[in-house]
């Protein structure tokens, strides 16, 4: 048979394979169901055979226009349950989370907040926590802690996620997808990045490192400030929307750039979303805007808005998460999701467990769990003589 791209990651998912092979013998979900919401692609699947090798029994699904055919292949074959196919429809997606909740799991690893949402929707006995690995889930789930009341851990939250992930691999996919989609120059363009959390500074000096020039928009005048003592120009708002030859969104805010902004809008921009959920651009309010004359779709998911003054407006993969979507859609680098599912896997070991309580609700990755992760990639590293 010839080898895949999954073969290909499942090699250099080095901490992964370590955590495969000592869960065979500790199997630490033995007996216990862990429900998915998760982006479904080749990397995803070398954590998820991680968890089967833990005696976990997978109720899987995938997240908006993220999921792999052959990614759920490759699941299927090794016999885990997954739970529809690609998608781009919010209600269809709902429904396919819903049954995963169904399912009743013990533990859930969720993206965005998706399950455990639908969990306080239909709560049944029985579920131990989980994790959930976004910022956005985390803003969405933290007012709802009372009602959760389990350990829920964050990966986002953890440092080794924020810069090896977050910083480094999220800037420099971006910009990789950008360059795939578009086959356009950033030289000398003028990129406008909305937020300046670990993602922006990363996607905001991966572009800068491809000679754009860069300015950074945030709601939070501290932030805007270390982006301008960073070296990136930091106007009002207004100001950067109207220069910019290619905006992209990175907050986990919803409607950052609707209709309102159209005049702002100059002529041949390109506009991406590098956020987790696909409302951070209102694509659906400004191509029903007044101004827009004509719609034209292009075979590799980018879109022309055509404005009644003469303006195109160009729209990739209609909003949703740039570096995840299009015609070659690798993600983030195979290490730094090495790294990040390690602590996925670690974490939901700790819950399943019960080294954390419900204390420990919707709370950062614990810091003996990030010590224990750093160091065996290190001393892959730096193996001692």
């Amino acid at each position: 048979m010839t080898p895949s791209r999954i073969n290909w990651v499942a090699e250099h998912c080095q901490l992964l394979r370590a955590i495969s092979a000592e869960f065979t013998g500790t199997l630490p979900f033995q007996g216990l169901t862990i429900g998915t919401g998760i982006h479904l692609e080749a990397k995803t699947v070398a954590l998820l055979l991680t968890l089967r090798a833990g005696g976990a029994q997978l109720v899987c699904t995938g997240n908006l226009n993220t999921t792999q055919p052959e990614a759920v292949a490759a699941l299927r074959a090794e016999g885990v349950t997954v739970i529809g196919g690609p998608t781009k429809d919010r209600q269809v997606h709902g429904r396919y989370l819903g049954q995963v909740i169904a399912a009743r799991p013990d533990l859930i690893l969720d993206n965005g907040g998706d399950l455990f949402a639908a969990y306080l929707e239909a709560p049944y006995d029985g579920l131990r926590g989980g994790t959930e690995e976004t910022t956005s889930g985390r803003m969405r789930l933290e007012p709802l802690r009372d009602r959760l009341n389990l350990p829920i851990l964050v990966i986002n939250d953890s440092p080794i996620k924020q810069f090896a992930e977050n910083e480094h691999a999220v800037g420099q996919s971006t910009l990789e997808s950008y360059l795939r989609f578009t086959n356009r120059v950033t030289n000398g363009e003028q990129v406008t990045v909305f937020g300046y959390g670990a993602c922006g500074r990363g996607v905001a000096a991966h572009f800068r490192g491809a000679r754009a020039r860069v300015t950074v928009v945030d709601v939070d005048p501290v932030t805007r400030l270390r982006a301008h003592l960073d070296g990136f120009s930091a106007p009002p708002r207004d100001e950067a929307i109207s220069k910019a030859d290619v905006i992209i969104t990175v907050t986990g805010a919803r409607d950052v750039l609707t209709a309102a902004d159209l005049p702002l809008l100059r002529d041949g921009v390109i506009v991406a979303n590098a956020g987790h959920f696909p409302l951070e651009i209102d694509v659906e309010g400004i191509a029903a805007a007044p101004e827009v004359a004509d719609v034209r779709e292009y075979p590799d998911d980018i879109m022309t808005l055509e404005l009644r003054d003469g303006r195109r407006v160009h729209v990739i993969s209609r909003g949703h998460m740039l570096n995840l979507a299009g015609p070659r859609p690798l993600g983030n680098s195979i290490e730094s999701m090495d790294l990040g599912f390690a602590l996925q896997a670690r974490c939901l070991e700790a819950v399943a467990t019960g080294g954390v309580d419900a204390s420990s609700c919707v709370v950062p990755v614990p810091a003996w769990i990030d010590a224990a992760i750093a160091s065996s990639y290190l001393d892959r590293k730096y193996p001692r003589a």
